[in-house]
């Protein structure tokens, strides 16, 4: 097993362990649409850990219905089985350890969104809302396979919102008057961070990487030339021979 593919593993169990592990916390401790600072001595009210759950995609985005969801989480399972085997062929070749990295932060934060869908349904109860009047405590695991939903049809957990400012526009603007608009108002979470940063590097760097991978290092083309070399001489060699 090369470094990069060692490194690369080392860089999913820790994404992985830190997405899970967090959001199982929030899972089993809050209530849906509960809300804390995540800095309760500043107050800083943009930085806050508000859980919610979506049936979809990274920022609460999603496909509708039932049918909708099985098949995100089926194409969730292609995509992330294409690229650990990308992964696993770059990191035999001489790119760099960054596009490696990188790679592995979006495979991480794919999978970690993919157990949701996959396994939360079948271990977790359903998590009550806030302002539910029966008043009843956060979700716990149940025995596999009596949760709130079958396999593929899981709930993806949210926490982190950051809502940095709010501008409300003057009723005399055109279009926006009398609007507000929120900055950042998605809510996500350690995948979502793990695959948007991932995606800015690759835009970013992309290109050179990418090129890497597909050029063959300049040792591997003379190990090449020299074994077709060799290949030639033997050949001519065996004729020399069969014509004694």
């Amino acid at each position: 097993m090369s470094k990069k593919l060692k490194l690369s593993i080392l860089v999913v169990f820790i994404i992985l362990l830190i997405d899970q592990a967090l959001k199982i916390w929030v899972k089993t401790n809050m209530l849906i649409g509960e809300s804390s600072y995540i800095n309760w001595n500043w107050h800083i009210k943009w930085a806050q850990l508000l859980f919610v759950e979506n049936r979809g995609m990274a920022f609460g985005m999603e496909l509708p219905g039932q049918f909708g969801k099985i098949i995100l989480t089926s194409l969730r399972l292609v995509v992330i089985s294409f690229i650990g085997y990308y992964i696993y062929k770059i990191s035999k070749k001489q790119v760099s350890t960054g596009f490696v990295i990188v790679m592995a932060m979006i495979f991480a934060g794919a999978t970690g969104n993919l157990i949701d869908s996959m396994f939360y349904g079948l271990i977790f109860n359903e998590s009550p809302d806030i302002y539910n009047y029966l008043q009843l405590p956060p979700a716990h695991f149940v025995p596999f396979g009596e949760g709130y939903a079958g396999f593929l049809k899981g709930k993806v957990v949210d926490m982190f919102y950051f809502p940095l400012f709010t501008i409300h526009f003057p009723e005399w603007l055109p279009i926006i008057g009398g609007n507000t608009f929120k900055f950042f108002e998605p809510i996500f979470n350690v995948a979502d961070s793990a695959i948007t940063v991932g995606t800015v590097l690759l835009l970013i760097f992309g290109k050179k990487w990418f090129e890497q991978a597909q050029t063959k290092p300049q040792k591997d083309i003379k190990e090449e030339k020299n074994e077709n070399e060799a290949e030639a001489q033997n050949k001519e060699q065996e004729n020399v021979f069969s014509e004694i």
